[in-house]
């Protein structure tokens, strides 16, 4: 489910990847990997110089990364509980990517300045969120599943992170890239 949403038009995936702009041999981290649909695309992008970490909470969310990157052929991509973050090899990664899991964190601030210990000297993080809307029972705005644009930015800042890039193509959420300020 989360992977045939996450490669509608609507998401504009295509667009998402392009704007990230890997290359070959660089190494991203995945932060709420859901299905796996970013990490399996980041793991082609970066190819088998490059190494992509899938992290999710859900145990069967990174079976099934496991599954479908053995499929693939993609040696590459590695999985990891949620709670591993902090075990992840400093300086290790390019990009940090986040999509619609950014309402689900607790202590933001605190986990974002954790991950920026990750990030290599000009990595970035990109973080794609829903932003509020919707009618009052309109499933995001009543379950609290969006973060205005506006505190994200915020919360980076207060992490130690500088606002690098903003996209505005996607329909229903933001998009924004940071470097380590």
């Amino acid at each position: 489910m989360f992977n045939k949403k996450a490669a509608t038009a609507k998401s504009r995936p295509d667009e998402i990847i392009g704007a990230l702009g890997l290359r070959p041999g660089q190494n991203a981290l995945d932060y709420g990997a859901g299905g796996g649909y970013f990490a399996l695309r980041f793991a082609e992008l970066v190819g088998p110089a490059g190494e992509v970490v899938a992290l999710d909470k859900d145990r069967e969310h990174l079976r099934l990364i496991e599954r479908l990157g053995q499929a693939r052929g993609l040696n590459n991509v590695k999985t990891a509980p949620a709670g591993a973050a902090s075990t992840l090899p400093g300086s290790h990664f390019d990009l940090i990517f986040m999509r619609n899991v950014y309402h689900h964190l607790t202590d933001r601030v605190a986990l974002l300045a954790g991950l920026k210990t990750k990030l290599k000297t000009n990595g970035r993080l990109a973080i794609v969120e829903y932003k509020p809307g919707g009618s009052l029972f309109h499933f995001r705005r009543f379950f609290g599943h969006n973060v205005p644009q506006e505190k994200i930015v915020s919360e980076a800042e207060r992490a130690g992170y500088k606002k690098t890039a903003e996209y505005s193509f996607l329909p229903e959420q933001s998009f924004t890239v940071y470097s380590a300020a």
